[in-house]
């Protein structure tokens, strides 16, 4: 018999896959719909089952993650947790809205372009600290908590009064947003492969250029020679994550200034 689409993809994470109310209400602390279980126990609250969770998934991964170790952390009964928060679907919710609170919101001095710029290197930031929320992200169903819309809302002052439509606001921040994520995941897929593997970029390069070299024919392809040759002495690897985040984010700016341009002539 084949398997329902929800069992095929049950270990895969992302928010929204909880109950929605129950969800809406934890992530709004609504207590007029608590979880199913019996009375509280003392000290437990959901904000120190949420901060439990974050440090299990920033320190472990998300897959090490379940309402046990949550539990284990916190030196109480699995049990005892089902009283906050109804399952791991929520948790995550909640997690990934409270760790949205951390990111920097403050007012940046200047034009569009440099708050822009001061929202991509926090939300790159961000992601470096908490590596875990790229496996929960999901751009078309964001936890609508508070901090998911206080972060929106500041965002979208960014680009608000410089010409461009309702529509377009959205966009450019969806754009700026994708690109961080990309960005991101690839560095951080890279700090992984080294911590995988206990080899850092640097002597991995090291051990390949040299094995390279004697079955390259640079005559066969010239432009990969010459620029691959100056790329792998700037990077000393065969990629530069931090390199690409900046140079990335520079071109899609100057893409924006076109837009914005367009709409001001």
């Amino acid at each position: 018999m084949a398997k329902k689409s929800s069992d095929r993809h049950s270990d895969r994470h992302y928010g929204g896959r909880g109950d929605p109310v129950r969800s809406m209400a934890l992530l709004w602390r609504d207590d007029s719909a608590p979880a199913k279980g019996r009375g509280p126990k003392p000290g437990l609250t959901v904000d120190r089952i949420v901060a439990a969770a974050v440090e299990v998934a920033d320190a472990e991964g998300l897959a090490a993650l379940s309402m046990r170790r949550v539990a284990e952390k916190l030196g109480v009964g699995t049990m005892s947790l089902y009283t906050y928060v109804p399952s791991k679907a929520e948790l995550v919710d909640v997690m990934f809205d409270t760790i949205l609170g951390e990111i920097p919101r403050g007012e940046v001095e200047g034009g569009w372009r440099l708050r822009l710029e001061a929202i991509a290197r926090a939300s790159w930031d961000h992601y470096r600290r908490h590596p875990w929320v790229l496996q929960v992200m999901a751009m078309s169903r964001p936890p609508l908590g508070p901090n998911s819309i206080a972060g929106y809302d500041h965002d979208l002052r960014a680009v608000d009064g410089i010409g461009l439509s309702e529509l377009e606001m959205d966009s450019v921040l969806n754009l700026l947003h994708v690109f961080v994520q990309g960005a991101a995941r690839t560095a951080i897929e890279a700090d992984a492969s080294a911590s995988d593997t206990g080899v850092t970029d640097l002597e991995w390069w090291e051990t390949y250029a040299p094995l390279l070299a004697k079955v390259f024919d640079a005559e066969k392809y010239p432009v990969a020679a010459r620029v691959g040759a100056v790329a792998g002495e700037v990077y000393q690897a065969a990629y530069d994550p931090e390199h690409g985040f900046r140079f990335g984010l520079v071109r899609l700016l100057d893409g924006i200034e076109v837009l914005v341009s367009s709409r001001r002539g």
